[in-house]
């Protein structure tokens, strides 16, 4: 989705408009309004894809878990598996890519339902066993010579290089701001980069910076806040229960069901949050079957359903009250109540929006009208005796409200 005009003119013009210029400084930087193109996308898909794609076994914290921890499954693991000696360097050859097909990647994320694909990058600031970094922790982070020449040269040339539209920080915990120098880089990126007026980042950019500074707040991986928010967030997700990186060795009952995703995203955009769900490519390239069959199945539910999702906003009452099956969303005057259950006798009991003579209703995905009647609280709306095909099959449904309050 593009800027709005005004923001482009304004990118444009640049100085001529006395472009606000941000300082390196929280309070000036956590002032920048977010680009309207995030809030607005609501769904989004991530892809942990590296080294540890080739042992593809208990998790991408693979080299941590094995020579960091010493963990004796993953030891044991590695004797079984490579030669004597082997290093976690040794995996690199082995991360042929050799199935990669980035075309392939974009139409299955379209159908998924990023209709329209913006590009971000993640970026660890930490590296667990660099000796740069290693000499810096020695120092209690008094010295920098890992952040002056590896992790900032190297964000730097990311956004030169690459222009992306978001930057999805990580490994910052061990260290404050001060250490990382992160306020400069995005003051640098708000005010001077090639990506100033469309890049968002999230919040993981110090030790206390998650759910305080930032872009968008992350707070914690599958953060689920159970309230609406003031701040923009994002809830990050992942298909594979126990990991975000590809596992040979996962089970079907490890992975979320197409009807866990879509509660996930409902409650999510509900309360506000945008949602971003996980796949982990193999060291091939190849977004396995399974997963490609989940992302699809969101996809179809999106096609029925998005109208009640992308570029929605929160509506005064996000859930109905008696029970979690019920989730409301909005957009200018027109409510959408999205149920995750039929209910008992095709009668949708809605407690939360107030009738008026006005008032029309709808499903989304089905033509016509519905026949609705006020009760004592709210309304009643008579459902098909049966969900309708195509929608039969679908997790969840949702009906279109005009003339509420």
């Amino acid at each position: 989705m593009a800027a709005g005009g005004l923001l482009c003119l304004a990118a444009a013009l640049g100085p001529v408009l006395g472009a606000a210029r941000y300082s390196p400084d929280w309070a000036s930087l956590d002032a920048r309004p977010l680009p309207a193109w995030f809030d607005r996308a609501k769904v989004g898909l991530f892809v942990h894809w590296g080294v540890f794609s080739v042992p593809a076994w208990g998790s991408e914290w693979f080299w941590w878990h094995w020579q960091g921890e010493h963990r004796a499954d993953y030891e044991r693991f590695v004797r079984q598996r490579f030669p004597p000696a082997a290093s976690y360097a040794d995996f690199a050859p082995h991360f042929t890519a050799h199935d990669f097909q980035p075309r392939e990647w974009a139409r299955l994320f379209r159908r998924a339902g990023a209709s329209n694909i913006r590009y971000g990058l993640y970026h660890s600031l930490l590296e667990w066993f660099n000796p740069l970094y290693l000499s810096d922790k020695e120092s209690g982070f008094k010295t920098q010579n890992f952040v002056l020449k590896k992790t900032m040269p190297e964000l730097f040339d990311l956004v030169l290089k690459y222009k992306p539209d978001l930057i999805w920080s990580d490994g910052d915990w061990e260290a404050p701001d001060s250490y990382w120098n992160s306020t400069s880089f995005l003051a640098w990126l708000y005010n001077d980069s090639p990506v100033k007026d469309t890049v968002v980042v999230n919040d993981r950019w110090c030790n206390n910076c998650s759910c305080h500074h930032g872009g968008f707040y992350n707070c914690a991986d599958k953060y689920k806040p159970g309230t609406l928010l003031a701040h923009k967030w994002e809830m990050c997700s992942s298909i594979d229960k126990l990991s975000w990186g590809y596992r040979s060795n996962m089970h079907i009952d490890e992975l979320m069901d197409v009807a866990s995703i879509i509660e996930e995203l409902v409650q999510t955009v509900s309360f506000g949050g945008n949602y971003l769900l996980n796949v982990g490519p193999t060291k091939e390239g190849v977004i396995v079957p399974i997963f490609q069959e989940r992302l699809l199945a969101l996809g179809r539910w999106l096609d029925t359903n998005g109208e009640a999702i992308y570029e929605s906003k929160p509506w005064r009452v996000q859930m109905e009250n008696s029970t979690d099956t019920v989730w409301y969303t909005s957009k200018g005057a027109v409510v959408y109540a999205i149920f995750l259950t039929w209910p008992q006798n095709s009668v949708l009991q809605l407690s939360a929006p107030t009738a008026s003579p006005a008032t029309q209703v709808s499903m989304l995905g089905l033509a016509g009208a519905l026949q609705w009647r006020e009760a004592p609280e709210g309304l009643l709306v008579d459902l098909p005796a049966v969900p309708p095909s195509p929608v039969c099959s679908q997790p969840g449904w949702a009906v279109r409200l005009e003339g509420v309050k």
